[in-house]
């Protein structure tokens, strides 16, 4: 297979769709892998017609995380740091982008494949579907999915994943918050797909810069959290889409947003 072909795309209704497609190989995070995904997700933020991102996968497995072999083969330092931080600026490009991205989890998803879901800003997943940070099983506690998950789970149960590597089911993740939903495996591509094109339908902007301001704002304290909202939401109301939202709200008639983010 082809580097170009581990990575499918398909745009639908302002929606770009990423499908993990190196199944025999249980979708690992290869450098090659995070490389592809890395390219093709900041080719999806550019693109002016995308709204929301999707990241799917095929097979068995969502993710199973990093590439044992290929980590092992790795005989130095360097070598290990480089391959952590190449994951880990993927990992925060998906939070620090511009535009919403939804984990659609079919399978399994392990160590950094579970943290690549915890990355996300949104996910919906099959009632198949489990999760687990298992590098512990192996002598190698997963530091760097430590940081994706801890921000979604309470700091308890992130280290109760951490420190048992034990699987945990789809209603267990979503009871813990790493996860939106639980569907059907049936009803997990069109859920999904809904829910993304339920937010592609409002303002691009907005929830750009909404976006944005949720994430900045968990790193400040209350009273500065609420200075830096209150100036964003001023920044906010002097967009176009803004003004006219309010204003075709208070008329009661509709107002078609701007179909790009530009």
């Amino acid at each position: 297979m082809s580097e170009s072909q581990r990575i499918l795309k398909h745009l639908s209704n302002g929606v770009g769709t990423l499908t993990l497609n190196y199944p025999e190989k249980y979708n690992a995070l290869s450098t090659s892998m995070i490389a592809a995904l890395s390219d093709a997700l900041a080719a999806l933020e550019a693109h002016a017609s995308v709204r929301v991102i999707v990241i799917a996968a095929k097979g068995k497995a969502f993710s199973a995380g990093h590439d044992l072999k290929e980590m092992a083969a790795i005989d130095d330092k360097e070598g290990h740091r480089a391959l952590f931080e190449q994951c880990g600026k993927m990992m925060a490009a998906i939070t620090l982008g511009a535009k919403p991205v939804i984990a659609s989890v079919q399978g399994i998803a392990t160590a950094a494949g579970c943290q690549l879901v915890a990355a996300c800003d949104l996910a919906v997943a099959s009632s198949e579907a489990r999760f687990a940070t298992s590098g512990i099983n192996v002598g190698l506690f997963c530091s760097t999915p430590a940081v994706a998950i801890s921000r979604n789970v309470s700091r308890k149960r992130a280290l109760e994943l951490l420190l048992t590597g034990e699987f945990i089911d789809a209603k267990t993740a979503m009871d813990w918050g790493m996860i939106n939903s639980v569907v059907s495996p049936e009803q997990l591509s069109e859920t999904t797909q809904n829910l993304a094109e339920k937010i592609a339908a409002k303002s691009a902007l907005s929830i750009q810069l909404g976006k944005r301001m949720f994430y900045q704002q968990l790193g400040l304290s209350l009273t500065d959290a609420y200075e830096f909202a209150g100036e964003r939401m001023a920044c906010n109301m002097q967009l176009e889409d803004a003004r006219r939202g309010i204003e075709a709200f208070i008329n009661k008639r509709g107002y078609q947003w701007n179909q790009t983010d530009e």
